[in-house]
């Protein structure tokens, strides 16, 4: 199968990239005076955004293969590949996007909610695994 083939199977990922880059790229309103954001709100955001995104590249790994099969090389590409799209929202931000604040927090936040994806992940597999072996 060619590698244009295995796309289909990341397409939900896909989607929610493109949610992301739209999401953290457009100019938001002035929502300083309303009670329904508070401090921090953003970085939450970007956790649970990259939470998700994280959890929906490992579910098209997991129907590519059909298994769940463990694998660190999926892991570390998963982290790599995250890692380049939070880093480049950031500059985006910076150097396109200047309404919009770049800032270290929010790739930090970004980098945990895919490593709080790496664990959940690693818990599934873990439960999942042992459920096959008895």
């Amino acid at each position: 199968m060619n590698k244009f083939g295995e796309l289909k199977y990341q397409i939900w990922a896909i989607v929610w990239t493109v949610v992301i880059l739209v999401l953290c790229n457009m100019k938001m309103p002035d929502t300083s005076g309303s009670g329904i954001f508070f401090a921090g709100f953003d970085k939450m955001v970007h956790l649970g955004f990259f939470y998700v995104l994280t959890i929906l590249l490992f579910f098209g790994k997991i129907r590519h293969q059909h298994n769940y099969s463990f694998r660190s090389l999926t892991i570390f590409k998963i982290i790599v590949i995250t890692a380049a799209l939070g880093g480049g929202i950031e500059l985006l931000q910076w150097k396109i996007f200047t309404y919009r604040s770049a800032e270290w927090w929010d790739f930090g936040c970004d980098m945990i909610g895919v490593f709080m994806g790496v664990f959940s992940y690693v818990l599934l597999h873990k439960s999942n695994y042992n459920e096959k072996a008895t």
